[in-house]
C-alpha cells in the first residue's frame, strides 16, 4: 500500500528513468511510468539506426519490461502535435532569427512539466518525477532547484524554466546520487538491459546530430532563400560568400572555409542582410550576457542590484563569477569581470547562488567588448 502517494514518473527507457522509477517504489510511492511519443522519424529524418535515449520501439519496451517487472503501471503518450508546437517549431525558427536554440529547456518547460502534469491530474498523481540529475526542496514559501550531487552530469541548466507550482509537484529521486551509483542501483534492481545503456548526447528529434540537415529538411528551399550571403570582418569588409546564415554559430571555427591566414571565429550574425562577420579569437569576449524571459528560482525578485552570482551561459558550463542586476521589467543582465567568450543569442543564462539556482533567461545579446 502506498504511504507517499502517486507520482507519474517520466520513463524514457533509459538507465535514469528506470532507476528513479524503481527508487520511488522502493521509497513507498505508488508508481504510474509513462513514456512519451514526442516525434519520429517520418517528420524529423536522420535515422541512423542506433539507439538514441527516447521514442524508439526499444526504449518504449524497455521503460515497459521495468513497469512489469516491478509490478506499477505503464502508459506511452503520444504528444507529438505538442512537442511540435512547443520544441520543433521553435528550434526552427530560432534558427530562422539568428540564434543558437537549446531545445531542452523548452521541452523542459512546456513538456515534460506542463503537458505531464495534466497527464499525472487525469491519473490522479500527486506528484510527477523524473530522471534529472538535480534537486528541489522548499524553502521560505519558494520551491528552489539545486545542482545534482554528481556536478560533472548536473541538469539544473535545463530547468530554470520550470515554473514553481511545477515545482511544488516535483521529484528528483536522483540528485543526491552520481552516475556511476546510479547504474550500480540499476544492476542491483536487476535491470541489467537498462544498466549499461550509454548516454544520449545528441538533439533527440535529430538521430544524426546535423540540425542543418535537419533545417534543410523542416523549411523547403531554405537553401534558395538564404544562400550568396557574405562574412565581413569588424570593419565591414567583406572577406567571403557563405552557405547562409541558419548554418552557422556564435563561436563556430570550423567549415567557414576561409583563407584569410589566421583563424577566425563567427562574431555576430545579422539574419535581415545575411552577413556573417568573423573575427579573432578576443573579438569572441564581452562583459555582459542580456537576458529576457525571465524566470526566478531561489528568490521571487533579486535581492539587489550588482548581486554576486555564478552564472552559466550554455549547457555543461561550470559558469563564472558575475554580477547580477535587473534592467527591466523582464530583463536581467550578468557582468562577467574577466569577460565571457561566445555568450550565445538563443542560449540560456542562468545565475546560480551556491549550488542554488537563482534564476534563468534566455540571452538576448552580449555586450562591452573586451580584450584580452
Amino acid at each position: 500500500m502506498s504511504t507517499k502517494g502517486r507520482v507519474l514518473v517520466a520513463m524514457s527507457g533509459g538507465v535514469d528513468s528506470s532507476v528513479a522509477a524503481v527508487m520511488l517504489r522502493e521509497q513507498g510511492y505508488e508508481v504510474i511510468g509513462i513514456t512519451m511519443k514526442t516525434w519520429d522519424y517520418a517528420r524529423s529524418g536522420g535515422d541512423t539506426g542506433k539507439e538514441t535515449g527516447c521514442c524508439t520501439l526499444e526504449s518504449m519496451n524497455d521503460a515497459r519490461q521495468v513497469a512489469a517487472r516491478f509490478g506499477f503501471n505503464h502508459f506511452i503518450v503520444d504528444i507529438r502535435d505538442e512537442f511540435g508546437d512547443w520544441v520543433i517549431d521553435r528550434f526552427v525558427q530560432e534558427y530562422l532569427q539568428g540564434r543558437t536554440p537549446n531545445p531542452c529547456v523548452l521541452c523542459n518547460t512546456h513538456i515534460k512539466w506542463a503537458a505531464l502534469l495534466k497527464r499525472a491530474d487525469k491519473l490522479d498523481c500527486r506528484f510527477m518525477a523524473t530522471g534529472h540529475y538535480a534537486n528541489v526542496r522548499e524553502e521560505n514559501s519558494r520551491f528552489v532547484i539545486s545542482r545534482g550531487a554528481d556536478h560533472h552530469k548536473d541538469q539544473s541548466y535545463a530547468l530554470w524554466g520550470v515554473d514553481q507550482k511545477h515545482l511544488a509537484r516535483t521529484r528528483f529521486p536522483l540528485g543526491k546520487y552520481t552516475k556511476k551509483e546510479i547504474r550500480e542501483f540499476a544492476s542491483e534492481f536487476g535491470l541489467h538491459h537498462v544498466a549499461g545503456k550509454k548516454d544520449s548526447y545528441e538533439i533527440c528529434f535529430v538521430p544524426d546530430n546535423d540540425y542543418r540537415r535537419f533545417l534543410r529538411d523542416e523549411v523547403k528551399g531554405l537553401e534558395n532563400r538564404v544562400e550568396g550571403g557574405t562574412f565581413v570582418d569588424k570593419t565591414g569588409k567583406v572577406v567571403g560568400r557563405h552557405r547562409g546564415y541558419p548554418f552557422y554559430t556564435i563561436g563556430q571555427r570550423r567549415g567557414l572555409h576561409l583563407a584569410l591566414g589566421k583563424p577566425v571565429y563567427v562574431t555576430h550574425i545579422d539574419p535581415e542582410t545575411n552577413t556573417i562577420t568573423v573575427g579573432e579569437e578576443d573579438e569572441l569576449i564581452h562583459e555582459v550576457a542580456v537576458a529576457r524571459n525571465v524566470v526566478m528560482g531561489k528568490y521571487p525578485a533579486i535581492p539587489e542590484d550588482n548581486y554576486p552570482v555564478r552564472a552559466s551561459i550554455r549547457y555543461n558550463d561550470n559558469g563564472k563569477p558575475g554580477l547580477l542586476s535587473s534592467t527591466g521589467p523582464d530583463e536581467i543582465t550578468v557582468r562577467f569581470p574577466d569577460g565571457r567568450s561566445a555568450i550565445t543569442p538563443g542560449q540560456a543564462l542562468v545565475a546560480y547562488e551556491g549550488d542554488d539556482l537563482l534564476c534563468g533567461g534566455w540571452i538576448h545579446k552580449a555586450k562591452g567588448h573586451v580584450e584580452n
